[in-house]
């Protein structure tokens, strides 16, 4: 994928710029209009990275931090970011869940022109699962990296219970229900599974636990 800059276009956007695809780099470079599709030259201005205020989530709590971010970059609502906080010399991976600019919640963003950055951390999530058991339901809840993937169909343990995944719940409404579909933790909202010995599948080790006990 070529690189994308964010300038005037003249056709249909002189006075406010816009995202566009460079076609040809250089001292004249070549761009395309993601609006309207036109091409045309423009000088594209070297812009140095921009401090921005960014609230991060991670599990219950939320901490502010402020990261230096390239200026030339449109932000979106689910963008990945890494996040190097410049005062604490922290660094956590997030998903960008809101952006702020000028008083109003946007959907996407010039970076200069943002206020505040929402994410949520990936490092390390609590993934919740619901487990069907012979009375109903209960609650689970397993921490492991955010890029760590579950399987649906696929055996797993935690709090001392072992689960079957029958589905998988991401963030934004989709299921993933097809034996065999991954999903990694970090766009997880919920697991939906049952218990192994609800269905009289044996009570031993599964292949799950003998292949990786860090979880």
């Amino acid at each position: 994928m070529n690189e994308e800059v964010i300038v005037e276009c003249p056709v249909c956007s002189p006075k406010e710029s816009v995202e566009h695809e460079v076609l040809r780099a250089g001292q004249n470079p070549v761009v395309q209009c993601q609006e309207c599709g036109a091409v045309h030259t423009t000088v594209i201005e070297e812009k140095k990275p921009i401090v921005t205020k960014v609230i991060v989530s991670k599990d219950d709590i939320s901490f502010t931090l402020h990261a230096p971010i390239d200026s030339e970059e449109m932000l979106y609502i689910d963008d990945e970011l890494v996040i190097d906080d410049e005062n604490s010399e922290e660094v956590y991976p997030i998903i960008v869940t809101s952006i702020e600019s000028e008083g109003r919640r946007v959907d996407r963003q010039e970076v200069d022109k943002i206020d505040t950055i929402w994410g949520r951390a990936t490092d390390e999530v609590t993934a919740k699962i619901s487990l069907k058991v012979r009375n109903g339901s209960t609650s689970l809840e397993k921490k492991v990296p955010g890029e760590y993937e579950f399987v649906v169909g696929e055996d797993y343990n935690a709090e001392g219970k072992t689960f079957h995944i029958t589905k998988i719940k991401i963030r934004g409404g989709s299921f993933q229900s097809r034996k065999g579909d991954r999903v990694a933790a970090k766009y997880i909202k919920r697991i939906y599974s049952i218990d192994k010995r609800k269905q009289g599948w044996g009570e031993g080790k599964t292949s799950w636990s003998q292949r990786d006990k860090r979880y």
